[in-house]
């Protein structure tokens, strides 16, 4: 443990010396004097000025008089809405303001604002300049001769200077409005140019050499200058607040060394700006709290960032508390846990710091907070991943695994007790059945009944050749037809336990399917030796794994929870009990109320019940039995819709029982099936609910240019794709015994129930119950007219369509957050599209060995590794080819 307190303060010690070493800091020119000037509103909160957002007096004394410390004037935009207020509070503080009058289409408007404006002009002997109107030709909401006329009776009536506000390149392009104003009052915004931060100081000084040069002898005023604190950037230009420092102090210390007279923009953010492209609010020089977004001394740098290191660190090293409760964690295990944990705490920071620095109208808070609801649980699965990574990559070899060469110690000699084997069956197919049987016959063991239940099964095809091959079989094996039984498979077996011999210790669990091992019971039955054993389990194994390559991939899916998660699972007494090749004690099984009907997963249920009453279960992945695939795709989606469908039911009945104190089961035990049913329910469905919520929010980001979801929200679902796939593939690498092939068809196999599973969630959590659904096997279902991943098809087509709009809608902006958008939509539709892939191979020639076999002969004679095979003439005699050719051939 000392060794494991000390990674944990290694780690976090790292993670420490990571913020120190990745701190940002950057020298720039130091301001101590007052800026010339800087724009102004007096507006609070996100709603608009033209609706409700009308300031006080006391509100706007308070701001003046904290910019007074910081300016010597100031720049308005208005005459009207309370702006007027302005001029005369600010000649208390000693700060000239250059009016605004807002100017646009409405007619009306325009003569209250030039009224006002010339109104404020006359009153105030702080106000030195009227500008009239921002941007206008810019929005095309005035023509240029329309506004030179109302420049001109604006300058008639007012005796300071007057000019109006637009962006170089309007004065550049229209020189008569600079020959109708007293001044030119340019804007320079190297942002909405696509310029980096690092280049638009000089795109600045460029713009105004290049007006100075158009209109000589003309006062040049860079009438807005400014860099964004944060939002998306656009193109090269990059917005955030270290960058807005640098901008802004190397902006005025280039200005201030070559005379230019220059406004900033703006002096205080404006949550209600956030309709302009997403840096609307984030250009004042103070935040919304009058707060300074940095200091003009100095280094630059981050005032809350050992904040957020300490935030950072506090969460991993609390994610990291956990492992110290691990039994004999290695150095290796530990110190992948915890860094993952401090990772964790880093991401929860970087959360922190957006949340802190970011302004949220409802729908942009709503869309975080839903984000970060449906993010938290992702992380976790993520987490429970890379934990699982860890015990197999670095942890200790599984301690618990009842194995084929190592028999269980203490038991007593001759131990044999009786073992009544139960083989439900319903309309399974005859000579499967039989194979079943017969192989239970050979069981390398002396004591043992079998009891086969047919249940409403009426045609006497089906039970007849069952009923007479059990009376051939002998003694050992009884056979019952029960019709009209209620409670599905439950029914069955409880039936069957009213017909178990009374001295029957050991009631083992077989479907129809499977063909046993001879020593399944001789090598597994003396771990009941133990008396706290109640349950041991082997795995699910299957013999048609080479009827067609869907067949291929399915086995290697079902392999990888037999031979990882079970195994694991087994470590803490917890696995999952899963209806065949099980053995269970008697007295357990009674103690835990017998076969339940009231889920249709009544295996997991009765183990976990079982568990909960404290018992001792164990595990082997040794295959002892060797069961059939199910027939179609159709029916293996099935088998996963009632696996996950019971599996809802379980929680919701047993929910109750992982409560302090309401049953037996360890802090342990709780938390493998906490996690397991979050990482298998919880994942896939939330995978969906995910996907769903980001088709709907494609066109809003799209169109209307809202909500764009942040690097915050996105990330972390590229990440955990991510550690899905290093999960998946190395755990399948170091437990399960397959090829590369089958490790990727497996792999999608497992992706393309997604949607099944998260409907069965969908559906348990609105219903109590539905019917059992039997799995196809054996070869007596027909494959489906009904294209089997429809609803796939659509919601995945659907998500790779909306990457493709977020692509094209983002030609010109190119805002990263949006590319990554449409890249986790990309993944996103991976497990649909899995689906459709598996569906289309059921129904191709592809799906059949037989083609690839065929396919590497033509193959091979058209490059000449191998000789055509010309027809024989007739009578002619074939050669029989000598023993090493055969052997050639079929390798």
């Amino acid at each position: 443990m000392r060794v494991v307190a000390a990674v944990l303060l290694l780690v976090s010690a790292l993670h420490a010396g990571l913020w120190g070493v990745l701190r940002d800091k950057e020298p720039a020119p130091d301001f101590k004097g007052l800026l010339p000037s800087v724009s102004y509103a007096p507006f609070e909160g996100s709603a608009h000025p033209d609706i409700d957002n009308i300031p006080t007096v006391e509100k706007i004394r308070a701001d003046l008089k904290t910019l007074s410390t910081m300016t010597r004037a100031i720049r308005l935009y208005s005459s009207t809405g309370g702006v007027e207020l302005v001029p005369p509070i600010a000649a208390e503080f000693g700060l000239k303001v250059t009016v605004g009058a807002w100017i646009d289409k409405d007619k009306d408007r325009n003569e209250r604002e030039i009224k006002a404006a010339i109104e404020l002009a006359r009153k105030n002997s702080n106000v030195n300049g009227v500008v009239v109107g921002n941007e206008v030709i810019y929005r095309g909401e005035q023509k240029v001769e329309d506004l030179i006329e109302i420049i001109k009776k604006v300058k008639g009536a007012v005796r300071v200077p007057v000019t109006t506000g637009e962006i170089w390149n309007i004065w550049r392009d229209n020189p008569d409005l600079g020959s109708n104003v007293d001044f030119i009052a340019a804007h320079v915004l190297p942002y909405w140019e696509n310029f980096r931060s690092d280049q638009a100081v000089d795109q600045a000084v460029d713009r105004y050499n290049l007006l100075r040069n158009l209109f000589p002898g003309k006062r040049i005023v860079i009438a807005e200058f400014g860099w964004p604190s944060a939002g998306y950037n656009l193109r090269n230009a990059d917005p955030g607040p270290f960058q807005q420092a640098l901008t802004l102090r190397n902006f005025v210390s280039r200005a201030d060394a070559i005379g230019m007279e220059y406004n900033i923009v703006e002096a205080i953010d404006q949550p209600w700006k956030y309709f302009e492209g997403g840096v609307g609010p984030y250009w004042g020089i103070l935040n919304a709290s009058r707060e300074p977004k940095f200091a003009w001394t100095g280094p630059v740098q981050n005032p809350d960032y050992w904040k957020l290191m300490g935030v950072a660190l506090l969460v991993g090293i609390l994610l990291s508390l956990p492992i110290l409760r691990l039994q004999q964690p290695t150095a290796k295990q530990a110190f992948l846990l915890s860094a993952t944990a401090n990772g964790v705490g880093a991401w929860a920071a970087t959360v922190f710091a957006f949340w802190n620095g970011h302004y949220f109208i409802f729908g942009s808070a709503f869309a975080l907070t839903l984000g970060m609801i449906l993010l938290v649980p992702l992380v976790l699965i993520a987490m429970a991943r890379i934990d699982e990574i860890a015990a197999v990559a670095f942890g200790r070899p599984p301690q618990r695994l009842l194995t084929k060469g190592k028999p269980v110690e203490d038991v007593p000699e001759n131990y044999c007790p009786k073992v009544s084997i139960h083989i439900p069956a319903y309309f399974e197919p005859v000579e499967m059945l039989k194979q079943t049987l017969d192989a239970l016959s050979r069981l390398n063991y002396p004591n043992y009944e079998c009891v086969v239940i047919i249940n409403n099964t009426p045609d006497p095809a089906f039970w007849q050749p069952i009923q007479d091959h059990c009376r051939t079989l002998g003694e050992r094996f009884k056979f019952i037809n029960a019709e009209k039984v209620q409670g599905f498979k439950a029914g069955a077996l409880r039936i069957a336990m009213d017909r178990t011999a009374v001295d029957a210790e050991i009631i083992g669990i077989l479907d129809a399917d499977y063909v046993v091992d001879p020593d399944w019971l001789k090598d597994l039955v003396p771990a009941f030796a133990d008396p706290s054993v109640g349950l041991v389990q082997a795995p699910q194994e299957h013999r048609d794994g080479d009827l067609s390559i869907m067949h291929y991939i399915m086995n290697g899916e079902y392999a990888g929870f037999f031979d990882i998660g079970m195994v694991q699972r087994n470590e803490t007494n917890a696995i999952i009990v899963h209806g065949t090749m099980c053995l269970i004690r008697r007295a357990a099984m009674d103690m835990a109320g017998g076969w339940s009907s009231d889920t249709i997963c009544e295996d997991s249920d009765l183990g976990l019940s079982i568990q909960q009453l404290g018992w001792t279960t164990h595990y082997t992945n040794h295959r002892y039995g060797q069961g059939l695939l199910p027939d179609t795709y159709e029916a293996f989606k099935k088998q996963r819709h009632r696996w996950a469908y019971g599996g809802l039911q379980i929680v919701k009945k047993h929910w109750r029982n992982f409560l302090p104190g309401r049953s037996r089961l360890t802090p342990d035990q709780k938390r493998e099936y906490g996690l397991g049913w979050l990482n298998w329910l919880g994942a896939e469905s939330l995978g969906v609910v995910v996907a769903l919520l980001n088709l709907v929010w494609v066109p809003i980001v799209a169109f209307a240019d809202i909500a764009i979801p942040d690097k915050i929200l996105t990330l972390p679902i590229i990440g955990a794709f991510i550690v899905s796939l290093v999960h998946f593939l190395s755990m399948y690498r170091a437990r399960v015994a397959i090829k590369p092939g089958q490790m990727l068809g497996a792999m999608i196999a497992a992706m393309s129930v997604q949607w099944t599973v998260s409907r069965a969630v969908a559906q348990g959590l609105i219903t109590e119950h539905i019917a059992f659904a039997r799995t196809s096997k054996g070869g007596l279902s027909r494959m489906s007219i009904e294209f089997q991943a429809f609803w796939e098809a659509v919601i995945g087509a659907l998500l790779l369509i909306g990457a493709g709009v977020l692509v094209a809608s983002n030609s010109y902006r190119q805002i990263t957050e949006i590319y990554i958008f449409a890249g986790v939509l990309v993944l996103q539709s991976l497990p649909f599209l899995a689906a459709v892939a598996i569906a289309i191979l059921e129904l191709s020639r592809i799906n059949s060995f037989q083609f690839w076999r065929d396919s590497a002969i033509r193959t091979a004679e058209l490059i000449g590794l191998r000789p055509v095979a010309l027809p024989t003439p007739a009578g002619t005699p074939q050669q029989v080819p000598v023993p090493s050719e055969v052997r050639r051939e079929a390798n």
